[in-house]
């Protein structure tokens, strides 16, 4: 039961060494370990501080991410209808030359058409006077005093006559 009630000497002794002991370890250890102690808390803090930082960073990133995704999306929709407009205008104007070239065919066709037409008729015109001259010419040279005798002459010379 000794230890249950300590005697003076021994609490002497006990506070000698407890202030020794204090007084090495503030010397020689509480500032080391304080020290590190408040390095460690420093580097958490510093961690913590990086850590906010880089999901502010992300968050920023994040955010001017989707706005260059949404500029994107704008523009690749202003290049399919600036695409879609240029093919429609090619297409147009496609059609409006192929209408053009096939009017100024038509148009040169018909005028063909109409000269050889007119040439065909001039040719008609042409023969149908020479005969005109040649049936002329032959009822002259005969002259005939009855009615049926001419119309019989006309009718054979007109089957003799060929149209060339």
């Amino acid at each position: 039961m000794d230890l249950v009630k300590p005697e003076i000497g021994l609490l002497f002794w006990m506070t000698l060494t407890f202030g020794i002991v204090l007084f090495i370890l503030s010397k020689y250890a509480w500032k080391p370990i304080m020290n590190s102690i408040k390095e460690r808390e420093d580097s958490i803090s510093n961690a913590l501080n990086a850590a906010e930082d880089a999901r502010k960073a992300m968050d920023s990133l994040k955010s001017s991410n989707e706005k260059l995704l949404q500029e994107a999306r704008i523009e690749r929709d202003k290049m399919l209808k600036e695409a879609s407009e240029l093919k429609d205008s090619i297409i147009a104007q496609a059609k409006k030359s192929a209408d053009d070239e096939f009017r100024k065919k038509m148009a040169s066709v018909t005028e063909e058409i109409e000269k050889q037409k007119i040439g065909a008729m001039n040719e008609l015109k042409t023969q149908v006077a020479i005969l005109s001259v040649d049936m002329a010419e032959k009822i002259l040279r005969k002259k005939m005093e009855d009615r049926t005798q001419q119309e019989a002459f006309v009718n054979e010379n007109l089957k003799s006559i060929s149209l060339n």
